[in-house]
């Protein structure tokens, strides 16, 4: 007869103390970070039955630090939060969004100070400064996950969730290149903030492939918005008055639908434009000819996968993650 496993046999296989394996087990907190995930590491080979079902650990308490949902991707991300908090939640995580402004980036290592001290994880969306890296560094140094989502940041310890941004510039700008023709002309290229490392990477891809396969397609204005849609409408409309050469313009961040007004307000519709983010206006500019191309990085299951990989750490998921995500390309057909 197989003998029923005990707290102690757990104890010993973990290589922590009795008592630790029943504060862990019975969710009564006052546990270490390392340990907590040797016990239910622990727990699990041995098949405890207690620790089969992970909703009896604890809560997992992650700070999503991301921007305002004036910007739609943030927006995508938030509601993907909060439908994962209400959720099935097999690894009973909740997760609380704070809003930073990245130009600001003083303002966001002061909420990053302010999620550190009661989260178990931190997720971001940041620009790459050096102080805001200095202190997920710091965070992380407590054996606390930090995953850097959708835009990767110089942090030592932080783990990236997301598409390869440079490929996804390289898509964008071989779209351009084939869309405008062997024709050529000037380009425009607006991005967010160039301290966003996604974004900069998008950047470098998309004069990488140009270089490369279109030279006759010129880059004659890379400028940043700020990450404020209006801002990039006024910066589309200024440079096509200014500027009656532009054939085209990507968008590598918020403002897709200002820019997409600001070419129909100047009867440009010759002009080729290729955005990210597929929201459900997008889709129907898309549907009417007035965006060429949208390049979808799946918000949902960017969250989705940062909180497999805080499981994971913990000890409540088996198996590889996969931290890259895909990027998807919608044309007006599909």
């Amino acid at each position: 007869m197989v003998s029923k496993v005990t707290a102690a046999d757990v104890a010993r296989e973990a290589g922590v103390s009795p008592a630790t394996v029943d504060r862990v087990l019975n969710n009564r907190g006052g546990v270490v970070t390392d340990k907590e995930r040797r016990v239910i590491a622990a727990a699990k080979r041995l098949k405890l039955d207690r620790a089969l079902d992970l909703r009896a650990a604890r809560t997992l308490r992650v700070a999503a630090i991301l921007q305002s949902d004036e910007n739609p991707f943030h927006a995508s991300l938030a509601r993907a939060f909060s439908d994962q908090n209400r959720g099935v939640n097999p690894f009973n995580i909740q997760t609380r969004v704070f809003i930073a402004d990245p130009s600001d980036p003083l303002k966001v290592y002061q909420t990053i100070q302010r999620a550190i001290a009661a989260h178990d994880a931190i997720i971001t969306c940041l620009p790459d400064e050096d102080p805001i890296a200095v202190e997920l560094d710091r965070f992380a140094e407590g054996g606390k996950p930090v995953i850097a989502l959708a835009t990767d940041i110089r942090a030592e310890r932080a783990i990236y969730v997301g598409p390869d941004d440079y490929t996804g510039g390289r898509i964008a700008g071989d779209l351009m290149g084939r869309f405008v023709g062997p024709r050529g002309g000037d380009l425009m290229l607006i991005g967010g903030l160039w301290s966003m490392i996604g974004q900069a990477e998008r950047r470098r891809g998309f004069e990488d492939v140009l270089a490369q396969r279109y030279p006759a397609c010129r880059l004659v204005q890379a400028v940043e918005s700020y990450e404020r849609g209006e801002r990039a409408g006024e910066l589309a409309m200024q440079a096509l008055a200014s500027q009656k050469g532009i054939v085209g313009i990507y968008n590598a961040s918020a403002g897709g639908v200002k820019v997409a007004e600001a070419i129909k307000r100047a009867e440009r519709s010759d002009v080729v434009f290729i955005t990210h983010e597929l929201t459900e206006h997008r889709r129907a500019l898309l549907k009417a000819g007035q965006i060429d191309a949208v390049l979808d990085q799946e918000p949902v299951l960017e969250v989705e996968t940062a909180l497999c990989v805080i499981a994971h750490h913990y000890g409540r998921r088996d198996g590889i993650v996969d931290y890259r995500t895909p990027i998807r390309v919608h044309l007006r057909e599909t």
